[in-house]
């Protein structure tokens, strides 16, 4: 546990928001509780778990369970401290304010969610509670239900063979810092960690 928080503090920079993005067709329920909590360990804020078949999501409980089973094994009493919130919940069941939250996305929760943005602006033009000049990025943002109270991803790690995070979050990713490792089966801390120096010693210019 000392190890981990140590970890943290010594990297150059740590991503406030990582994603954890599956494209092999075979999830581990067990490899990514572990990478959830890792994350929360070296002291991640927000986390979010996405698979391109939203197995994960439609099996959110039985994460949750190994989530919490690791965070006892691993954290002992620390796991107090660590939150774990889905997706798309009523408002009032969202914990913002802890150590580290979670979310875990589907596609539905991409494009789709974009879509459903769009129309719900629409609606409030032919409302006429808004303007067609008032659409921009932050109207946009603050449309979007699947990341409500979460940054934009400074980090995603893409797990699998796939060279595309297949929907993961298409408007929230601009400027988003993505590595690639070749599974999370069997995924080692030392391979979680090795990705967060990585990014820690990335120069982003942010298109200059």
């Amino acid at each position: 546990r000392q190890r981990w928080r140590s970890d943290g503090r010594a990297l150059q920079k740590l991503p406030v928001h990582m994603g954890l993005v599956v494209t092999e067709e075979e999830p581990s329920y067990a490899d990514m509780a572990s990478l959830v909590v890792w994350c929360m360990a070296v002291g991640i804020s927000y986390v979010s778990v996405y698979d391109h078949n939203g197995i994960f999501k439609r099996n959110n409980s039985r994460l949750m369970d190994e989530i919490l089973k690791q965070q006892q094994e691993l954290l002992g009493l620390d796991c107090s401290k660590y939150t774990v919130e889905f997706a798309n919940q009523d408002k009032a069941d969202q914990v913002l304010n802890c150590q580290s939250t979670l979310k875990v996305l589907s596609p539905e929760d991409g494009k789709a969610d974009i879509v459903k943005a769009a129309q719900n602006f629409c609606q409030l033009v032919a409302q006429q509670q808004r303007t067609h000049t008032d659409l921009d990025v932050n109207v946009l943002d603050n449309l979007l239900s699947s990341t409500n109270g979460f940054p934009d991803p400074d980090l995603v790690l893409k797990f699998g063979p796939v060279d595309s995070t297949l929907g993961f979050l298409p408007w929230h990713i601009r400027l988003t810092e993505i590595v690639s490792l070749p599974s999370h089966l069997n995924i080692s801390y030392e391979d979680f960690f090795s990705a967060l120096h990585h990014y820690a010693a990335c120069e982003q210019r942010w298109g200059k």
